[in-house]
């Protein structure tokens, strides 16, 4: 009988491994972040979050209209590259040189906003071209990335901008996800690829980590943040339709 680990036990660990890196290696970079958040949000203004790519939408969607989650993220969730319109189509969208231009521009971002970019790899061309055209209207970007991906990538990857740049040379305060090149964390005898990504786990870990140090930051300065309650508990409804109001107008998405 195999003394080997369960595949499942393989992969949880590989998770928690890593959980625990971002943890150990990018806490201080997550509370900075959460300042920008709590400044932001003491404001009452909004905190925009883009994932320009497939499965890097996830990570938009994970925080916003959350339970737990703060109200004040607004997420970007362009058409072109969700994959619920084709997962081709959506890899060759987020390849496209100026598709991220146009989904800032249209976002009608500028100085008062914080936009927060999250992309696992941080290269593609939709990625690039968001921050380079949110710096230029003078967004407060934070980026959540895998710097060693992103450096590890030849220049001339299919996927690059045409500039080569890297997400996080660009943003004014970068977090590092971590990733491995290819994503997936699990090697199988026999099977030439490996298997189960992790990237979603990373994201959506830094993302809420974030969120509740800036809770912690809110409460201490006196602020009392709106967060959402699940519509599927009791009186989650009536909780949140005290705030709806304030959002509504605000928040394309909801």
């Amino acid at each position: 009988m195999s003394n080997e680990k369960p595949v499942s036990t393989q992969y949880r660990e590989k998770i928690a491994e890593h959980l625990q890196r971002i943890e150990t290696e990018e806490l201080n970079a997550i509370r900075r972040a959460a300042e920008i958040l709590a400044d932001q949000i003491q404001a009452d203004r909004l905190v925009h979050v883009y994932g320009p790519g497939g499965h890097s939408n996830l990570a938009s969607q994970e925080v916003f209209f959350r339970a737990g989650g703060l109200m004040h993220f607004s997420a970007i969730l362009d058409e072109g590259t969700l994959l619920n319109n084709g997962a081709l189509r959506s890899m060759a969208i987020e390849r496209t040189p100026g598709y991220g231009r146009v989904v800032i521009e249209n976002a009608g971002l500028g100085e008062d906003d914080v936009l927060i970019i999250v992309n696992a790899y941080g290269i593609n061309a939709a990625t690039i071209d968001a921050a380079i055209t949110a710096k230029e209207r003078g967004v407060t970007l934070i980026g959540i990335s895998s710097v060693k991906h992103a450096s590890e990538t030849a220049p001339d990857h299919p996927a690059r901008h045409p500039t080569k740049h890297n997400l996080h040379d660009l943003v004014d305060l970068a977090i590092d996800s971590k990733l491995e090149i290819g994503d997936a964390v699990i090697s199988i005898d026999g099977v030439e690829q490996k298997v189960a990504a992790i990237s979603s786990f990373a994201n959506a870990y830094i993302l809420n980590c974030i969120a509740a140090e800036t809770v912690i930051l809110l409460k201490n300065r006196g602020v009392t943040p709106p967060i959402w309650r699940s519509g599927n508990a009791p009186g989650g409804d009536d909780w949140n339709k005290q705030f709806i109001a304030n959002f509504k107008s605000r928040v394309p998405k909801l």
